[in-house]
């Protein structure tokens, strides 16, 4: 476990951060207190999901309705978004 104080830390804040990333404590000394040093870790990305299909399905469908004012399955634009959103 390594202790430093504030000013320390500032001056070599890229070796302390190192540190810590490679699994030492860390402990941050300040006249408030002291202070743990932690990483977070990095969120995980979801994938993107490809939804050309179900897009050009809702355009076509609306398509429809705009020509012939009926639809069998949407009555509003907020109808459709909403099936894409699911």
């Amino acid at each position: 476990m390594t202790v430093v104080s504030t000013s320390e830390f500032r001056s070599n804040q890229t070796r302390y951060l190192n540190m810590v990333d490679n699994g030492e404590r860390v402990i941050l000394r300040s006249r408030r207190g002291s202070y743990r040093l932690t990483p977070v870790p990095a969120k995980k990305k979801k994938p993107k999901r490809d939804i050309t299909p179900q897009v050009c399905q809702a355009m076509k469908d609306w398509k429809e309705y705009l020509e012939t004012g009926k639809s069998d399955k949407f009555t509003t634009w907020e109808e459709m978004m909403d099936e894409l959103r699911d």
